[in-house]
């Protein structure tokens, strides 16, 4: 993991592989923005007009790199886009600083140390500085060996925040906070990425069990002759079809003051091949990454006792692996569920409303103040929404409008999606009390009614359909690394800290 430090050191005297400054999108030419004082009048106050010169425009996540004003320690000045100047009397954001450390972050990968100049005028610029620069130097190079592993490029060594002075607490606080924020994205992050072939439901549940051991968490682990005896009857009908056996895993954060808890439930196909309603050429390479939502969950909840929030967290985490084979599930095949409710399966490629069913049936029985689930579930959302945002299904609007305003707080894109009652009735089955499937359009809404009806009365939900942005198909950009991302881990942290606050009902 990159180490970070904060530092009053000069730009000119800090001993490292290059300063990086921030340059913003003014009207006419580029603006350099506060933090990079020194680095311009190394310049003679000309750095905007030598980096204009360059090509620089100040747009978000562009660098450019310079050398050095002579004598300086550091050998490169890397000059990051903020976007567009903002307001006289305002900062840049915290989005804005967060996606500019990051595109600098990766622009330093294999570098040992970064002094990071960027505008601080706050401990929440230091905490979105900090983050990003941590999000963005993240690689994933477990598979890798030998040669292999050195030409991939190893993360930047070390952020140093500039202008960070490491005895204020609000400061030193801050940094702290990114920096475990940072460590559990990146599990997150790390857990998608791995091949299905080495995370199967056995091997996720040991790190979950061995994680919670280090931390002194609880974890129960049912493995599939205690599921069968439970009768958890949507996890064993979808994992029957591999030789990895499922798993349900609990894993729980308790703090001795706290009088709220919340419960979070995360989809885990290790690997989703459809079943036999087998998905079509094209599609199954990158579904190793339909566990992203029992690794946001794991994650947040690591993240959370790591941090001494005062809050209970307990983390359902549903794993099992959908392959089409002699024992598969069927469409046409009724299963009961841990609720008793039954299910008719239409489609076996509808796998994750099945194991998150009996999963938010058994966080119910806990009595939890709030449950949010999250899960890659539909393409309907993809369609609906993009490769970026998640959608956001309740049966309390004010619950769902919270963890809104929560996501755009962390930088999380997200939009509220409704549930619709009558889109119900699609799911109406002749033979069973309902099916996994229902009407086409509307599909990821579809999805979010049907786990409502798992839900125990009197609870507030959420459905966190996280499809598009849980596995990042195209290039790097500000933080986001390509492959697994980690979406939903500062969203279901933030929503904790506040809860601990007092700030959620």
């Amino acid at each position: 993991m990159t180490a970070l430090t904060l530092s009053t050191s000069s730009a000119a005297s800090l001993r490292a592989d290059a300063v990086v400054v921030g340059v913003a999108k003014g009207p006419k030419a580029p603006v350099v923005a506060a933090g990079a004082e020194a680095v311009d009048a190394a310049f003679d106050g000309k750095l905007a007009t030598v980096l204009e010169t360059l090509g620089a425009t100040g747009a978000e996540g562009e660098v450019t790199k310079l050398p050095s004003p002579a004598g300086w320690k550091a050998p490169v000045v890397l000059a990051v886009g903020l976007g567009d100047v903002p307001a006289e009397d305002g900062g840049y954001g915290t989005e804005a600083l967060r996606r500019a450390a990051g595109a600098a972050a990766r622009a330093l990968a294999g570098s040992k140390k970064g002094a990071f100049a960027l505008p601080i005028q706050d401990a929440d610029d230091v905490a979105a500085i900090a983050e990003g620069a941590l999000l963005g130097a993240y690689a994933f190079t477990a598979h890798r060996s030998g040669d292999d592993k050195k030409a991939s490029g190893a993360p930047l060594a070390e952020v140093a925040l500039l202008g960070a002075k490491p005895r204020d607490k609000a400061f030193k606080a801050a940094a702290e906070r990114a920096t475990v924020l940072a460590e559990e994205v990146n599990r997150a992050r790390d857990l998608i990425n791995t091949a299905p072939n080495v995370l199967d439901p056995k091997a996720f549940a040991a790190e979950a069990q061995a994680t919670a051991k280090e931390l002194g968490l609880k974890v129960e682990v049912l493995d599939e002759k205690a599921l069968a005896k439970g009768g958890y009857g949507g996890i064993l009908g979808v994992g029957r079809g591999s030789d990895a056996p499922p798993r349900l895993v609990k894993i729980a954060y308790r703090h001795a003051k706290a009088d709220r808890t919340l419960a979070l439930v995360g989809k885990g196909i290790t690997y989703d091949s459809g079943g036999i309603s087998l998905k079509p050429a094209g599609h199954n390479e990158t579904m190793k990454c339909d566990m992203s939502g029992a690794a946001a969950v794991f994650a947040a909840v690591v993240a959370a006792a790591r941090l001494g929030l005062r809050v209970n967290v307990t983390g359902w985490l549903a794993l099992a692996e959908n392959m089409p084979s002699g024992s598969a599930t069927r469409p046409g095949d009724v299963l009961t569920m841990y609720s008793g409710k039954t299910v008719e399966v239409l489609n076996t490629d509808a796998e994750g409303r099945l194991v998150l069913a009996d999963a938010l049936t058994r966080a119910s029985e806990e009595k939890p103040d709030a449950i949010v689930d999250v899960a890659t579930l539909t393409g309907a959302m993809m369609v609906a929404l993009g490769s970026r945002t998640f959608g956001i299904m309740a049966n309390d609007d004010a619950f769902r409008a919270a963890i809104h305003e929560v996501a755009e707080e962390v930088g999380e894109e997200s939009w509220p999606m409704p549930l619709p009652s009558h889109l119900r009735k699609g799911m109406d089955s002749p033979v069973a009390d309902i099916a996994n499937m229902g009407e086409r359009m509307g599909g990821g809404l579809v999805a979010g009614l049907f786990l409502k009806e798992f839900v125990g009365e009197g609870i507030a939900w959420a459905h966190l359909d996280i499809a598009g942005p849980a596995f990042n198909e195209s290039g790097p950009f500000g933080y986001t690394p390509k492959g697994g991302t980690g979406i939903a881990v500062r969203t279901l942290v933030r929503l904790a800290e506040r809860t601990a606050d007092g700030e959620l009902g």
